[in-house]
């Protein structure tokens, strides 16, 4: 899926392109360079065969806060979801590849800087937990998150994908 289609939303920005959403990150950071910066993404999903993937990328200020932007993915009716385990599945692989898009782009925004900038790019939220129905795929979903180069978060941790990105299902 081409995720530069379309545009990603931020409650203070309201929507942007993906160079605007790259842009408002690197400036986020910029703003107070001597703080550490988390930027984590996380995906959650609507149910039924048609879901909406609405997808947060959080930028987190160490210790203040921070910002997220929201990419809704809908694939209409190119795609049927006809179980919940397709749909956790699309979620993380959403998830990875948006990620890899950012990350590459930011770090290369990052590098134009000269301030040297503090942050970490590694981490995937995903929507799977010790407990209820998506136990018994914990061992897959980080997996295929560790083999697109992320380290895993699942709940209680995975806030990116069950508080930001649930809120916008």
């Amino acid at each position: 899926m081409d995720f530069s289609k379309g545009h990603f939303y931020n409650p203070t920005k309201g929507d942007l392109s993906l160079d605007g959403t790259i842009e408002e990150i690197v400036k986020y950071i910029s703003e107070k360079p001597d703080k550490f910066y988390d930027i984590i993404v996380g995906c959650d999903s609507s149910s039924g065969e048609e879901p909406l993937f609405p997808v947060a990328t959080v930028v987190l200020r160490k210790g203040e806060g921070g910002r997220f932007f929201l990419k809704k993915v809908n694939y209409s009716s190119e795609k049927k979801f006809y179980n919940w385990k397709q749909r956790i599945l699309e979620e993380v692989l959403i998830s990875c590849e948006i990620a890899l898009i950012l990350r590459e782009r930011v770090e290369k925004a990052i590098k134009k800087s000269i301030i040297p900038l503090k942050y970490e790019f590694r981490y995937i939220h995903a929507d799977v937990g010790a407990t209820g129905q998506t136990k018994d795929m914990i061992k897959e979903v980080t997996g295929l998150i560790r083999g697109n180069g992320f380290e895993p978060k699942i709940k209680p941790e995975s806030y990116a994908a069950s508080s930001v990105a649930d809120r916008y299902t």
